[in-house]
């Protein structure tokens, strides 16, 4: 694991952008295709702009994946992870990608949409694997105790208090009552799988998990700290997410 800490936020995004994208080029010229991972939430939104800005990838020859989605939430509703990849990634892209899977949460089995997403993201490698980490340490929706030794892709799980509270804080829902409590998440071991991890993570809540990522044991207690054990991963920070490793 590599640290990257960015002057300001900004420069965090595109720093992280141009390594992705960096990552996108090189699957292709090798492969003539790319599989990359994608997440949303707050911390995602300046690293996306920077990544969709980016003129030279052939997003034609580009396969997405979505990284994890509440189960039962419609895609009406201003927190679905779907809605959000389709404002603020699919549509804003200069072209078409040449396929997106989504995690369909309304699936009403949930078992049956993880099997179903097993089977495409088994169809080849994943070159950049885009995630950020939560305030509990979480990566995707693997909330602490994470579970580090499943080898499904996809896994429904449990969010915890800490999680919910966090999207309540980001202003996605009016109250922890109204946060589902379960989530169809992309697992620890499959996000490893990736060739390269590009891990964005600004703002100072943050600042506590990254050290616990970042400096701490690997625990599945922190769930994000597993990528100290990647060969190609970096994170990438603003003055305050990193201010407790400074």
């Amino acid at each position: 694991m590599k640290v990257d800490i960015g002057s300001d936020k900004q420069a965090m995004a595109v720093a992280a952008a141009k390594y992705a994208a960096d990552g996108i080029r090189e699957a292709i010229a090798t492969r003539g295709n790319a599989r990359i991972i994608v997440a949303t939430g707050a911390s995602q939104f300046e690293f996306l702009q920077e990544l969709i800005a980016t003129a030279d990838i052939q997003w034609d020859k580009v396969t997405g994946f979505h990284l994890d989605e509440y189960v039962g939430l419609p895609i009406t509703h201003k927190a679905s992870f779907r809605a959000y990849l389709r404002e603020r990634f699919l549509k804003a892209l200069p072209g078409p990608m040449k396929v997106f899977n989504e995690v369909d949460g309304e699936n009403p089995d949930p078992e049956a949409e993880c099997d179903r997403l097993q089977k495409l993201i088994d169809e080849g490698p994943i070159d950049v694997a885009c995630v950020g980490i939560g305030e509990n340490g979480h990566l995707a929706f693997n909330d602490p105790p994470a579970d580090f030794d499943t080898q499904r892709a996809y896994i429904v799980v449990k969010l915890d208090e800490a999680c919910r509270k966090q999207q309540v804080g980001e202003g996605w829902f009016p109250s922890i009552e109204a946060v589902p409590a379960t989530a169809i998440s992309m697992s620890i071991a499959q996000i490893m799988k990736a060739k390269r991890i590009v891990c964005t993570v600004p703002d100072g809540r943050k600042a506590p998990a990254v050290k616990g990522t970042v400096k701490g044991p690997v625990s599945n207690m922190c769930p994000a700290s597993i990528m100290q054990q990647h060969d190609d991963c970096t994170v990438f920070l603003d003055p305050d997410s990193a201010s407790l490793i400074r």
